[in-house]
């Protein structure tokens, strides 16, 4: 109980009041300004007709109009000239229309004097008899058995003056201004201060037991909503919030739930008949909405609790099926086959609230019939009445929900120990749990499944067939997926794998059976979507089948499954659930990228790798294959891309595995390295050649990727941190060593992936890839000499004059090669590099030999080089260029 001061009650209650009266008037002035159009438009000498209503939307509130209409104003006809009737007028065109009468415009006095003063009049004859009690009881006037007394009076006297100007101007045909009601004003104000004198005389007198004030309490707010058929909806909002806070504020400190809820129940069927008879649909939603919130207090209070509020959503959900739902029993009238969002959700909510129960009691056995109860009226409900089918995706929702709860709840050490429990130890104290369980998703899995397969053809509306199959396909599969968590612990299992194929066995025959029937709206969508379950059904078999690991494999199957069964039936959702699927995929790798943990293997390629990344990399390719021929759109780039994932995971993986003996956490060394840059430029060049065919945007984008990473790695890795030069790494063998792979393999391919862009980047970018293949070219002979004078460990012992002319003598030959290269073949990159390779040759004699180098070494040193300049010179003066005169001009190679 709450020790709210009288006033501020009142306050409260007034401005409620007060709330609601404004929220409306605003609607119900243009209501009455369109009637009075309306009667003004009414030809003279036809008779008074209540004009035919237009169909009302469901729960649509309709206009406001006073029990007798008004009588016409009389109107003044100006004299009618008789006019000649020619020989062709042969028909009485009949009286002429009065036109309209123009509405003028309501001034600021007006607005004033008939709208202001009668709300503040309201409010303040609220006020007023609470600010007397007030008074009375500082000055002690009189007892509180006085002032309650007096309270009730000056209440009985509001309703009565509220009651009488409403029969009064019934009585007297006088039409009252909506926006400014004063029969519903003073009875709104009658009822507020009836409310504060039943709670005074309960929580400050302590005249009245809790019960009793309870039930006082709770028959004005009945009263209120019943005097809202007279009085309108302010009226009625005031009731309902009246209501659901009566218990609120009358409390015994010992709850008793079951009174509660009978009261709330009885509170709630009120607020749905008004709202079914004034067809108000905010009326009926908030009414869902404090329910719901009625659900939430005392779940946690143990089983004793667990009974009533089963009660209390069965008792909602039911006034709620019988009165709100459009077309079912009491409710309004449904509009054709469509799914009507206020039956809909008002099923859905109480739904929400029995899974509530059901999860806070822990699953408890009569929690769960109720719950079990709710779903299967839900889809009988929905089967009547079609404006109810969103319901049933929000069953199958809660369904998973509750199932998977119980499946990632923590179990007893009992239930985990190997064999199963001790025969010392006594019974699993989980097994009737489990039973239970296994029988109720039984039924839930047949209901469903067969509901969704026998509501094909029933509606026009397309989304109510695919709602229903849609149910129909996941609910099964996700309870499968639940209970094999649950009771097999995601291990493999025979058992479950035979549930598997039956299901997929079940939803394959439901396929073959609904492709046989004549077309129907939204026919095709669920074909799909059974046809789908069927893979899916059979994805979980071999899940659960085989190890973990092969759910990932399953996976990626279902997703090229979907793509071919767009082939067949090209439903664009089929589109997005195979990239859905690739995106599962994805998301599993993240959680653990060795697939099945430390289980790896130790055999290089022929490992859990291959399987784990090759085949939904085959999958994907096939996907992206299957759906290109119908497009380039989002779903089918979200393909393509986990296929270029998974295709380069596998390279990078599988190099990481064989490189390390299987040890997947190892430190990166300078052959991964250097093999990771060898697989990331053939990637490279394969989806550069692959984009000049597809003009994929992710072709495009992953072969630039993968360039940046080839060129990353080769900077950061094989020329920094892993340079045999700088670090401690050991080149071991002869000529056939780890060098060529880390550098001479990928100086090729950079070559190649300068060739494979020509023409299709910008010329800066296959000029980089040129000149990083020449570095690499220049590091892999380097490096060469550098291992043949130290041997294994490049970096001890000092460099002879020897070591030193190698490297000029096969740079030099280098250069010269690369120049005899591009010679051949008219490649002016290829010369290019030449110049290059020899500039630093010279730099390297001037700067390096010069002093470096003696004697003989010095000597052969500058020979050598001046014969192959003046060589190069010859060349390009009497070869080359003379080529140039005599042929024509070749295109450019770039």
């Amino acid at each position: 109980m709450f020790d709210w001061p009288l006033d501020w009650i009142a306050l409260l209650v007034a401005f409620a009041a007060l709330a609601f009266a404004r929220k409306t008037s605003d609607r119900l002035a243009e209501v009455q300004a369109r009637l009075a159009k309306l009667e003004a438009a009414r030809p003279i000498g036809i008779a008074p007709a209540v004009p035919g209503a237009p169909p009302l939307s469901p729960l649509q509130e309709p206009a406001t109009a006073p029990a007798v209409p008004p009588p016409l104003p009389e109107v003044t006809e100006p004299a009618l000239q008789p006019a000649a009737v020619t020989a062709d007028q042969t028909a009485d065109p009949g009286p002429p229309a009065v036109p309209p009468l123009p509405q003028p415009v309501a001034g600021f006095e007006e607005r004033i004097g008939t709208r202001w003063v009668v709300w503040i009049g309201g409010l303040t004859l609220a006020l007023g008899g609470f600010f007397m009690v007030r008074y009375s009881i500082e000055a002690g006037l009189v007892g509180p058995e006085v002032r309650v007394a007096l309270g009730a009076l000056f209440a009985a006297a509001l309703l009565a003056a509220g009651e009488w100007t409403r029969r009064k101007e019934s009585i007297s045909q006088i039409a009252a201004l909506p926006i400014a009601n004063i029969p519903a004003i003073l009875t709104a104000a009658g009822t507020a201060v009836a409310f504060a004198t039943v709670y005074a005389a309960y929580a400050l007198y302590g005249f009245l037991p809790p019960a009793f004030a309870f039930v006082l309490l709770g028959l004005v707010a009945l009263g209120t909503l019943a005097a809202a058929l007279l009085h309108g909806a302010a009226l009625a909002g005031l009731g309902l919030v009246a209501a659901f806070t009566t218990p609120v504020l009358v409390s015994t400190g010992e709850p008793n739930y079951w009174a509660l809820y009978i009261y709330l129940a009885i509170v709630t069927a009120a607020a749905f008949a008004l709202a079914r008879v004034r067809l108000w649909r905010w009326l009926a939603m908030t009414t869902i909405g404090l329910s719901f919130l009625w659900t939430l207090p005392g779940l946690d209070m143990g089983i004793e609790t667990v009974a009533p509020h089963v009660f209390h959503v069965i008792a909602g959900f039911a006034l709620a099926a019988l009165i709100v739902v459009c077309g079912f029993v009491f409710g309004p009238a449904a509009e054709n086959d469509d799914a009507e969002p206020i039956s809909s959700a008002a099923l859905a909510v109480y739904l929400l609230g029995a899974m509530l129960v059901v999860l806070a009691s822990f699953h408890d056995g009569l929690a769960l019939i109720g719950f079990t109860v709710l779903v299967a009226a839900t889809l009988a409900v929905a089967w009547r009445a079609p404006s109810a089918s969103g319901a049933v995706g929000a069953a199958a929702a809660t369904v998973f929900l509750v199932f998977a709860e119980w499946a990632l709840r923590d179990n007893p050490d009992l239930l985990v120990l190997p064999g199963g429990a001790l025969p010392s130890m006594g019974p699993n104290p989980l097994g009737a749990s489990v039973a239970w369980h296994l029988v109720t998703a039984a039924i839930f899995a047949i209901g469903f499944g067969a509901a969704g397969f026998l509501a094909q053809g029933r509606s026009e509306n397309a989304v109510v067939p695919v709602v229903w199959s849609a149910a129909g396909v996941f609910t099964p599969l996700a309870l499968l997926v639940a209970l094999y968590a649950r009771i097999a612990h995601l291990d493999r299992s025979i058992p479950f794998a035979i549930l598997a194929v039956v299901l997929a066995a079940t939803l394959a025959v439901a396929t073959e059976a609904l492709t046989r029937r004549e077309e129907r709206h939204g026919l095709s969508f669920s074909i799909a979507l059974f046809a789908t379950g069927t893979l899916g059904a059979l994805a979980l078999a071999l899940t659960f089948a085989l190890e973990k690991g092969w759910l990932t494999i399953a996976l990626a199957l279902m997703s090229l499954g979907t793509a071919w069964i767009f082939e067949h039936r090209p439903i664009p959702f089929l589109r997005i659930l195979a990239a859905a699927f690739a995106g599962l995929v994805v998301l599993r790798i993240g959680y653990d990228p060795r697939i099945v943990g430390a289980d790896v293997g130790t055999t290089p390629i022929l490992n859990w790798l291959l399987w784990g990344y090759g085949v939904p990399a085959a999958s994907f390719w096939g996907a992206s294959y299957l759906m290109r021929r119908s497009g380039d759109d989002a779903p089918l780039r979200a393909v393509e891309a986990a296929a270029i994932l998974f295709t380069t995971l596998l390279a990078f993986l599988e190099i990481r595995h064989a490189v390390n003996d299987g040890d997947m956490l190892a430190v990166p060394s300078l052959a991964e390295i250097g093999l990771d840059v060898c697989v990331a430029l053939a990637l490279a060049i394969g989806l550069e050649r692959l984009r000049a065919r597809s003009g994929s945007v992710v072709h495009n984008v992953s072969a630039v990727i993968l360039t940046g990473f080839a060129g990353g790695a080769t900077l950061f890795g094989l020329l920094l941190l892993e340079n045999p030069m700088i670090s401690d790494v050991t080149i071991q063998g002869g000529l056939l060593n780890i060098l060529i792979l880390a550098y001479a393999f990928p100086a090729v391919l950079m070559l190649l992936l300068s060739y494979a862009v020509a023409g299709r980047r910008p010329p800066a970018y296959g000029n980089t890839l040129a000149a990083g293949a020449l570095i690499l070219a220049l590091s892999y002979v380097s490096l060469e000499i550098r291992r043949i004078y130290h041997g294994p460990d490049l970096t001890s012992g000092p460099t002879s004059a020897a070591e030193q002319y190698t490297y000029s003598i096969v740079w030099l030959i280098l250069g010269v090669a690369l120049l005899g290269i591009g010679v051949i073949v008219q490649s002016q990159r290829a010369r290019l590099a030449s110049a290059i390779v020899i500039a630093l040759t010279i730099l390297k004699a001037f700067l390096v030999d010069m002093s470096a180098l003696t004697g003989v070494w010095r000597a052969l040193s500058f020979i050598g080089l001046g014969l192959v300049l003046v060589a190069i010179g010859w060349l390009y003066q009497k070869v080359l260029f003379r080529r140039q005169q005599q042929a024509p001009p070749a295109a450019p190679v770039a």
